[in-house]
């Protein structure tokens, strides 16, 4: 019963869809995230004169902000996946659990 289920699922071309959407989707997402996170520490180890240059009078150095800034950029990616894993990866799910299950 249960390898057949398997079978039912991994045949459906709902499925396959989803599979294939997440995926692709996850891929992008992971490729931005290692661009900007090892962009930044190839600035770390590269380009320390641009990260310690002050910004105005104080004490902040370009590198907080631009640190600061890949922070926020894995926060939203991190959102940007859950909304759509959230609504269309969701979607996909149910309607394979609704056509194998019948």
């Amino acid at each position: 019963m249960e390898n057949d289920l398997v079978q039912r699922i991994a045949s459906n071309p709902k499925y396959q869809e989803l599979k294939a959407k997440r995926s692709s989707f996850g891929w992008w997402l992971t490729l931005a995230m290692m661009v900007v996170y090892y962009g930044f520490i190839m600035l770390v180890a590269f380009n320390k004169e641009f990260l310690s240059q002050k910004i105005g009078t104080g004490v902040m150095t370009m590198g907080i902000p631009i640190g600061f800034g890949v922070i926020v950029f894995t926060i939203v990616i991190t959102a940007i996946y859950v909304k759509r894993a959230n609504t269309e990866f969701d979607e996909l799910s149910s309607a394979v659990a609704k056509a194998v299950l019948k």
